[in-house]
């Protein structure tokens, strides 16, 4: 680790993204930062930058990244796959990669996690709100279960160059030039400038004031989405015709967005889905820790589009290959309140009542758990146990061998309390197959998701079971 005195160690999940590489940009004098990166870096061109490659989908290796950190600012949202398929929500991924990260910050007795989010509607029940919007209040939820003291920042769209929510408005505004406007525009929100979004994160930094707090930020100035379409296009010196059409179809909104913004779409869906809904700073949530003074935001766009240098990131090797491997993640209902040790021992005994005894299970001395077709005499998967890595809350299983898989002591499944109880996730790692790819995605994989699926309504049929007799 590289002597900064005794500068605060703060470590940043999502470094090389927006807010990360300029946060550190602005203030790497103040702090000794490491970088987070799924890729090794090849040349750094900022030593008072320390860099540390990571992969967050694994707790061990988050662990390892975390060790001597002080601070931690999580600014991950659906990370894109690491391996060739991956099956699953992007919520559920988030929510395991959140909780990675909890446990991690607690083992190494981080102090504060400050996590990056947006704001969340009022006044509606959570069963109302898009998926984006209840993942991202679970992600919150799941970063407090720690040791650490989270500071969750709600924030409205940032207006600051390379940011992807004003570069959809920006592109709009340039390549339209008549601005077709559905309902949802009218939505009103408060956005802020970058500057001032890096200010707030700052002020919050090992401030025990905003400890264990949500806070929401946004300037004062509350305008709709069509409002700030007119005040950009004033700014980029743009004549642009806006109609307003009373009709809102999130789907072709969807598309428009995406292809004249030059967004994909996964940026463009939570925001159109966020737009049904007002997104306004809370007195009670507003952020007072410091006095800002707050750009407006046409002063915002005009900086942000005059900025033309970016943080320079450091060079990273080639990425790997890709491999044909397999990352499966189910969210599984935990009504019962069972723990995963539970339900880890009771999918061994449900799945070959299942299947009718065509798949026997059989545990030796050894933890490990050997998989049958009953007909076949050589195991098709085996599962050994990790004793040192597993406890009642996380059950840990190396995929260590099988003539489904191609290699072995390199996957692992597991089976993880998250939310502090309230579901099991399942989860397949680095898996890799030994049948060709095309025929492993059309049939053992859809297999796999279709028995995690049914051993779900199982854990549902046994509560259901027990109100009855109850």
């Amino acid at each position: 680790m590289m002597n900064q005195g005794k500068k605060k160690v703060v470590a940043i999940a999502g470094a090389t993204g927006y807010i990360g590489k300029w946060f550190m940009d602005r203030f790497k004098d103040q702090y000794h930062f490491i970088g987070l990166s799924r890729r090794e870096v090849n040349e750094n061109p900022e030593p008072k930058i320390e860099w540390r490659q990571v992969e967050l989908y694994s707790i061990s290796s988050t662990t390892e990244a975390l060790k001597g950190v002080d601070y931690a600012i999580y600014l991950v949202h659906s990370m894109n796959a690491s391996t060739r398929l991956n099956q699953g929500s992007f919520e559920d991924t988030d929510l395991l990669l959140a909780d990675n990260f909890s446990r991690a910050a607690t083992s190494n007795g981080v102090k504060q996690i400050i996590y990056l989010g947006g704001i969340l509607p009022k006044g509606e029940p959570e069963e109302e709100w898009s998926q984006h919007l209840k993942s991202r209040l679970e992600v919150e939820r799941t970063l407090s279960t720690g040791t650490a003291a989270l500071t969750a920042l709600r924030a409205s769209i940032i207006v600051g160059p390379g940011g992807s929510s004003f570069d959809m408005i920006k592109n709009l505004v340039k390549k339209l030039p008549v601005l077709i406007c559905p309902q949802w525009t009218e939505s009103k929100t408060q956005p802020i400038s970058l500057d001032d979004t890096l200010t707030i994160i700052d002020a919050c930094l090992g401030n025990e004031e905003v400890y264990d707090k949500a806070i929401e930020i946004g300037s004062p100035e509350v305008m709709s989405y069509k409002e700030m379409l007119v005040k950009t296009s004033m700014v980029m010196g743009k004549k642009r015709w806006v109609f307003s059409v009373p009709f809102f179809s999130p789907g072709l909104s969807k598309l428009w967005v995406g292809y004249f913004g030059e967004s994909p779409s996964q940026l463009v869906s939570p925001l159109v889905e966020s737009l049904k809904h007002t997104m306004t700073v809370s007195d009670d949530l507003a952020f007072d820790a410091v006095y800002i003074d707050y750009q407006g935001y046409e002063e915002a766009v005009k900086i942000a589009l005059e900025t033309v240098e970016e943080p320079v990131l450091p060079s990273f090797k080639p990425a790997e290959k890709q491999k044909n491997t397999v990352r499966s993640i189910q969210r599984l209902p935990n009504t019962l309140g069972k723990s995963a040790y539970w339900a880890a021992n009771r999918y061994k005994v449900w799945l070959p009542i299942f299947f009718k005894s065509i798949i026997i299970a059989k545990e030796d001395e050894d933890k490990i758990i050997s998989f049958y077709i009953s007909f076949i005499k050589v195991p098709m998967l085996q599962l050994s146990w990790v004793k040192d890595r597993s406890n009642k809350k996380r059950q840990l299983f190396y995929i260590s061998g099988g003539w489904l898989v191609s290699r072995s002591n390199y996957g692992w499944l597991e089976f993880r309390e998250v939310l502090e109880g309230k579901y099991i996730i399942t989860a397949i790692h680095e898996f890799v197959p030994k049948i060709p790819w095309f025929f492993y995605v059309n049939t053992q994989a859809r297999l796999h998701l279709w028995v995690m699926n049914r051993y779900g309504k199982y854990l549902n049929t046994i509560r259901k079971r027990k109100r009855h007799i109850n």
